[in-house]
């Protein structure tokens, strides 16, 4: 179940972040970022609402507001990559950080993984790196975005950290607290940053903070139901939901070493999902 709730969390992530660049290229893709946040609060207080969990401790809420930190961090600077930069790079640079931080973190914290499980996260790190490969011919178009996509990497280990360590005997307390620090600290950098102009971001903004909650709220279920080393990297496969989309609306091309990249994914997929005790 664990894998299952990673992969969709994984597909709405893609989404969203698809959603959001195209946005941001159209408007101002700090205006997104900013309108984007507070859907993310609302549907992490819905959840709350509807699923009516225990008063959360104190440490909880601590985690929580450190997922917070990873938020406002990651958004922002994945937004802002995928608006000035190519997709097709910003995303799965972000992953492969996004996958590796918290599963170094599950090792070190006691998760113990089969041999099959294994051979599935050792394909899957080398496949998001893959993906994150383009052809020469469009090198010179657009610049890449590799630090965009390794800064928001971080910010996205740390926000999946902090949700596990949070953990969901509280349900979605941690992921409130996390998601109001990350609106407070994207509003102070948006009145910093001064958006040109908040036109054309109302409708993008509010699809990605949609999406973004979502997937949220799933992938604090599946660390629920699996392991974190395996989750944080099942969920960091979003840059192929991103990748084909900007292929199938943008026409951005693959490389043949980004197709290799999705098909060995799905194979590390596979036999992570199979190796499940």
């Amino acid at each position: 179940m664990g894998v299952l709730l990673g992969l969709l969390s994984a597909l709405s992530y893609g989404a969203s972040d698809f959603v959001a660049g195209v946005g941001g290229r159209r408007g101002d893709p700090n205006a997104v970022t900013v309108l984007a946040q507070p859907w993310s609060l609302l549907a992490a207080l819905l959840a709350v609402l509807v699923m009516g969990p225990r008063a959360p401790h104190a440490g909880e809420l601590a985690w929580g507001a450190v997922s917070g930190l990873g938020t406002a961090v990651g958004t922002f600077s994945l937004y802002r990559g995928l608006a000035t930069a190519r997709m097709s790079v910003v995303a799965p640079v972000s992953a492969v950080l996004a996958a590796a931080l918290p599963a170094l973190v599950g090792f070190a914290t006691g998760d113990r993984l089969t041999w099959l499980s294994w051979l599935g996260i050792v394909l899957v790190l080398p496949a998001i790196a893959l993906v994150s490969q383009h052809s020469g011919d469009d090198a010179g178009r657009t610049r890449s975005g590799v630090v965009e996509g390794i800064t928001a990497g971080a910010g996205f280990g740390v926000l999946f950290i902090g949700l596990d360590r949070a953990g969901t005997g509280a349900g979605s307390w941690p992921l409130v607290a996390g998601q109001a620090v990350g609106v407070v600290l994207l509003l102070l950098a948006v009145i910093w940053l001064r958006p040109a102009t908040w036109a054309r971001a109302w409708w993008p903004a509010t699809a990605a903070g949609v999406l973004g909650g979502a997937a949220n709220l799933l992938f604090v279920a599946a660390t629920g139901a699996g392991q974190l080393a395996v989750v944080a990297v099942i969920t960091s496969l979003y840059p192929a939901i991103t990748i084909v989309l900007a292929r199938g609306v943008l026409h951005e091309r693959w490389s043949r070493k980004q197709a290799a990249g999705l098909v060995i994914a799905a194979a590390g997929v596979a036999a992570i999902t199979l190796g499940q005790p």
